[in-house]
């Protein structure tokens, strides 16, 4: 029983922290997308 819930506990703990490094990847890419968005002349009419 104590083998179970350990085993439970470190899936949990590797999920979430697996969890966390996928959010951080995809908020660098998502910062990577938005500094390097091409930009659309304004028009200074």
């Amino acid at each position: 029983m104590k083998r179970t819930t350990l085993l439970a506990a470190v899936c949990a703990v590797a999920g979430y922290l697996g969890y966390r490094r996928v959010q951080a990847e995809r908020a660098e890419d998502d910062l990577w997308a938005e500094a390097t968005d091409p930009v659309a002349p304004r028009d200074l009419r």
